[in-house]
């Protein structure tokens, strides 16, 4: 018996578009569906070293809900590369000025830690509220919009 694997070819594999909503959902649970699509764990081919993602548009940033006491305790640390350049923002201020970064951050985490990840973290696009730049792609009769 010989039996093959089989493996996709880059060029073969269909993108699709996805429209989240993030007014309600918890930060860690929506960051995880996210990252499952991003990197196409949904698909009958998927393969790790693969990049058979597809892309996700996420609407509603700033309706993200953080359980417990997270908004005091959470902080989004950055770091500029110079001695005392640590900056630790708390969630609370994070989520009012730009909750987009917090959720980006959260599936940016979740991602693998290689050049894949670099490539399918490019495929997300977060907007603070309900209007988003891609209703073109999301509007084709081929790519519906997803209510889960």
């Amino acid at each position: 018996m010989n039996k093959k694997t089989y493996l996709p070819k880059q060029e073969a594999i269909e993108r699709k578009w996805h429209l989240r909503d993030a007014s309600g959902k918890i930060l860690g649970r929506l960051a995880v569906e996210i990252a499952e699509l991003l990197r196409g764990k949904d698909k009958v081919f998927y393969t790790n070293h693969i990049d058979c993602g597809d892309f996700v548009v996420v609407v509603n940033a700033s309706k993200i809900v953080l359980t417990g006491k997270k908004l005091d305790q959470k902080t989004y640390f950055t770091y500029s590369g110079y001695p005392g350049g640590a900056k630790l923002t708390p969630y609370s201020v994070l989520m009012e000025k730009s909750p987009e970064k917090a959720l980006f951050a959260a599936v940016k985490g979740m991602l693998p830690k290689n050049k894949l990840a670099d490539r399918q973290i490019t495929r997300l696009k977060v907007f603070r509220e309900d209007k988003h730049t891609h209703s073109a792609q999301l509007a084709s009769a081929k790519y519906k919009e997803d209510k889960k």
